[in-house]
């Protein structure tokens, strides 16, 4: 009972530290060449999902087209935006944007060719799915897909967009 009581203080402790944290200063290119500093990242003030990926990554694709066939939706609903992360890597850039205009994904891409901001997170694995407030700040974080965990994503939202 004590251990599994200072698991669960431990794991709420984490939650807030990182309920506080804010996206790192970053400047990346968009996958149309314009500069981004990642912790100017905005959304007027409603939540951001912000979903880190690579052409190569299959239950990154999955996730992506899940998002994607409910983000009318989810926007009309709670006014978020999704900003998604490529990690792919210089070599393999150029598939990124016949990807995503492939796929018909109306989202802002954000290229970490470096892995400069994934590193600066400690984002080890993706799909890695971060949920950021109407301030910014990052209230959620979590690695891997499943099919259907896109709705975990919402919640997450609908709470942050009211």
């Amino acid at each position: 009972m004590k251990k599994s009581l200072l698991i669960l203080l431990a794991v709420f402790t984490a939650f807030l530290g990182l309920a506080q944290t804010k996206m790192p200063s970053c400047q990346l290119k968009d996958i149309n060449g314009k500069t981004v500093d990642v912790s100017q990242l905005d959304n007027d003030g409603k939540p951001i999902i912000v979903c880190f990926w690579a052409t190569w990554c299959k239950p990154c694709q999955r996730e992506l087209q899940a998002i994607h066939e409910n983000y009318p939706d989810w926007q009309d609903e709670t006014g978020v935006k999704v900003v998604t992360v490529s990690i792919d890597q210089a070599q393999d850039v150029n598939k990124v944007k016949p990807l995503v205009d492939g796929s018909g994904w109306e989202y802002d891409v954000i290229l970490d060719t470096n892995s400069d901001l994934k590193r600066a997170l400690g984002i080890n694995l993706i799909p890695h799915a971060l949920v950021l407030d109407g301030s910014g700040n990052i209230v959620y974080s979590h690695t891997g897909y499943v099919d259907g965990g896109e709705e975990e994503l919402i919640e997450v939202v609908r709470k942050y967009s009211k």
